[in-house]
């Protein structure tokens, strides 16, 4: 998975937070990426993968750079673009790595995280990205078109589109939407979620990596923002729990094993339940009150 954006547009923030747990605030310390850098993010997470973190400056157009090796075998381009700042040249740069990139490897999905947006009002979020939804969308139709004149055959570009900001949980949601589309048989994933969901009486069901806080499936009713928030809430009260009492000598990262449980009830009579499924899983539900009663789990 690849991490691409202009200078100083957020992304090595985005990474620090999401998987290296750091806070907003410590990321303003953060240098500007002048090397690319390779993260393995398989060392203490359930999801194997590595992202690379290229600088903003290096043109991927230049002979000198190895650019077809690497975009051979990337299975994903995440490009972020500030919100805040200008994002033409943004967009240009864009364009330009994904007609590069569909030329080496058609199969790579993309992802553009519009970043920066906790500034922004609602009607500008929808606005600008709707602006950049349109530009890129009328490029990458060009380079198809370009590209099956010239017998690639392609059938299309996948490309999403995400508002992030690392001072709430959309930047992990994201993230989130982009490895399920990584992760083969999804569909089944959320299928089993329906059923169970269903038997159980349960009103919502997430499948979680505990280490980096992103949900690998759901059910197939909506994912609302605050129900999200309060399932990532629950991971962090048990995890820095079960630091704080296990000894020292048995302590893992992430501390959650097949034997994880908790069960949270919030005054609203909404009660949020845990279970860990090995060391890097957990599965996390929403239910109410009575039918945590009925199910004989409080």
């Amino acid at each position: 998975m690849m991490l691409m954006s202009q200078c100083r547009s957020g992304k090595s923030s985005i990474q620090k937070v999401v998987f290296h747990k750091l806070t907003p605030a410590e990321t303003l310390y953060l240098e500007s990426t002048n090397k690319i850098e390779k993260n393995d993010i398989s060392d203490c997470s359930f999801i194997k993968f590595q992202i690379w973190d290229f600088p903003g400056h290096i043109d991927f157009c230049d002979p000198m750079f190895l650019s077809d090796a690497i975009f051979t075998e990337s299975c994903a381009i995440i490009f972020v673009i500030d919100a805040q700042d200008d994002y033409l040249s943004a967009l240009h740069r864009l364009n330009s790595t994904i007609e590069y990139a569909h030329k080496e490897n058609p199969n790579i999905k993309y992802e553009v995280f519009i970043h920066k947006v906790d500034c922004l009002l609602e009607d500008q979020k929808i606005e600008i990205q709707r602006d950049i939804a349109q530009r890129v969308n009328n490029i990458v139709d060009d380079i198809v078109s370009t590209h099956n004149a010239n017998g690639g055959g392609s059938s299309g570009v996948s490309i999403g589109f995400h508002l992030t900001t690392i001072y709430d949980h959309s930047v992990f949601e994201a993230f989130s939407k982009v490895v399920q589309k990584l992760i083969p048989y999804l569909d089944a994933f959320e299928d089993l979620l329906n059923i169970f969901i269903s038997s159980s009486m349960l009103d919502k069901a997430f499948l979680f990596d505990v280490a980096s806080k992103i949900y690998l499936a759901t059910d197939s009713t909506l994912v609302d923002m605050q129900t999200y928030e309060l399932c990532c809430d629950m991971i962090d009260v048990v995890t820095n729990i079960s630091s704080i009492y296990t000894p020292h000598q048995e302590l893992t990262d992430p501390p959650f094993s097949e034997q994880t449980s908790s069960t949270i009830v919030l005054n609203n009579d909404t009660v949020i339940y845990l279970r860990g499924i090995n060391r890097y899983m957990a599965l996390v539900c929403l239910l109410r009150e009575e039918s945590l009663e009925k199910l004989g789990l409080s």
